[in-house]
């Protein structure tokens, strides 16, 4: 089953009104799964974009979440839905079968992996496909491939291997190569695990993990056992805290004594960075080209009470006083967030690091530009991909001999030598500060380097 075909792709109706209940969810998700193998476009973007499409349009919160929740385990455990589906597709898919391949991985996501009875995902699958004019001469082929496939869940499940079938291939390839096949093969299988729900507290780590069932992690983030919406959870509405994956958390705290600092967070949005630093005392400048992802920054600022000079502009054209310390998150693969975000190992191509690159090095040599001799530069990205990290950083120092690494020590990770490389950049892995069970394990992967313009 091939990940890019033409056409097939759009589920070109909604639920009609008189639908059962489950349909639209189902409809939902598969034409997500469709927009994210098809055209690249990230789940987030999906449904943050939802109200407008008619297939979307109408989903309560129920649905949307199930919808969210079928999309995610489909392109998590792609490989091996795939895989199960071929297994009875003994001729392979039928061409010009509209939403057909869809229909089928939404449909076998829910009987290999979620909770609804197979009954259910069947039944629904198939009045899914009658609705969809290409797919609908194949409803009985659906029928009979999705029952095999649940009669066949345990054989199927047995024979999945996180490395081999669910991870793209140049993906494990370039893992191989850079972390060896034992890592690389953990890597694989946290991707498998539910993604983790860390907070930044703004003051008593333990009791907030004490009011919200969680416990405090060696550099301080504060780890949820909850599956509750964040909006319920005590703390938020007051501005206690705030969403941030624990690696995430580490590149602003190698902000040595930010209070009273001027520091401008380039890329800022969506603004946990930014958040911490204001919180710690800086005089923060928040940067970010987009108007509307600061506009949430400045929403989330609101509710945790915190203060920044918000600016809106490209961080290659921002021009202000050098600052005492800069934060840059750049642009990247995002290729640590998969756990997180599911998506990414299947719109991500290796033909887009050579790009990000250059745009990275760019924004270093900006990053340097705007900080004062003597000043602090952290660098970082939610990439596992050598290119964006550990090799932006030595091309840096090779062609500018004005900066300077600082190491980062044990201490401040919270002990974790494992997330720092010998030259002490932070590289944390996803396979990474291992808990007694997968909801309380994990890291985002994270590279991170902390730099001095020289005096």
């Amino acid at each position: 089953m091939n990940a890019k075909r033409p056409g097939g792709h759009d589920l070109r109706a909604p639920a009609p009104p008189e639908a059962p209940p489950g349909l639209a969810a189902r409809l939902a998700a598969a034409q997500a799964i469709a927009d994210a193998l098809t055209f690249q476009r990230p789940l987030e973007e999906r449904f943050a974009a939802a109200e407008s499409d008619p297939r979307f349009a109408g989903l309560d919160a129920r649905d949307r979440a199930l919808a969210r929740s079928i999309a995610a385990v489909a392109l998590r455990r792609l490989g091996t839905i795939r895989k199960a589906l071929a297994l009875h597709l003994r001729k392979g898919l039928p061409r010009r079968a509209g939403a057909l391949e869809w229909i089928l991985v939404a449909a076998a996501a829910q009987i290999l992996f979620l909770d609804a009875p197979d009954h259910a995902a069947v039944d629904l699958a198939v009045t899914a496909t009658r609705l969809d004019p290409g797919a609908a001469p194949f409803a009985g082929l659906v029928n009979a491939v999705l029952r095999n496939v649940a009669r066949a869940k345990q054989e199927a499940l047995d024979a999945s291997d996180p490395f081999d079938d669910d991870t793209p291939q140049w993906l494990g390839q370039r893992w191989k190569a850079t972390y060896g096949e034992a890592v690389a093969r953990a890597i694989a299988r946290a991707h498998r695990d539910e993604p983790t729900l860390d907070l930044t507290v703004k003051r008593d780590p333990p009791g907030w993990a004490a009011r919200l069932d969680g416990i405090v992690l060696p550099t301080g983030s504060v780890r949820l056992r909850t599956h509750a919406p964040i909006a319920e959870l005590a703390g938020y509405a007051d501005g206690e805290w705030w969403v941030q994956d624990a690696a995430a958390a580490i590149p602003a705290r190698l902000i040595v004594d930010p209070a009273g600092a001027r520091v401008v967070d380039l890329c800022a949005a969506p603004g946990g960075k930014s958040a911490q630093l204001a919180a710690a005392g800086a005089k923060l400048t928040a940067v970010d080209r987009s108007a509307e992802r600061l506009k949430r920054l400045a929403a989330n600022f609101a509710r945790l009470k915190l203060e920044a000079e918000i600016a809106v502009a490209n961080a290659l054209a921002f021009e202000a006083e050098p600052f005492d310390a800069t934060v840059l998150d750049a642009p990247c693969a995002a290729t640590g967030t998969i756990r997180r975000h599911p998506d990414v190992a299947w719109t991500k191509r290796q033909g887009d690091l050579a790009t990000l690159g250059e745009a990275q090095a760019k924004l270093l040599d900006k990053a340097v530009a705007l900080t004062r001799p003597g000043g602090t530069i952290v660098y970082c990205t939610c990439s596992l991909e050598p290119e964006e990290g550990e090799a932006q950083i030595a091309a840096l120092l090779r062609r500018n001999p004005d900066v300077r690494r600082i190491p980062i020590s044990p201490a401040e990770v919270g002990g974790l030598d494992e997330c720092l490389n010998p030259l002490g950049e932070l590289r944390a892995l996803p396979c990474h500060l291992q808990g007694p069970e997968p909801r309380l394990s994990g890291l985002d992967g994270f590279f991170a380097a902390r730099l001095e313009r020289r005096p």
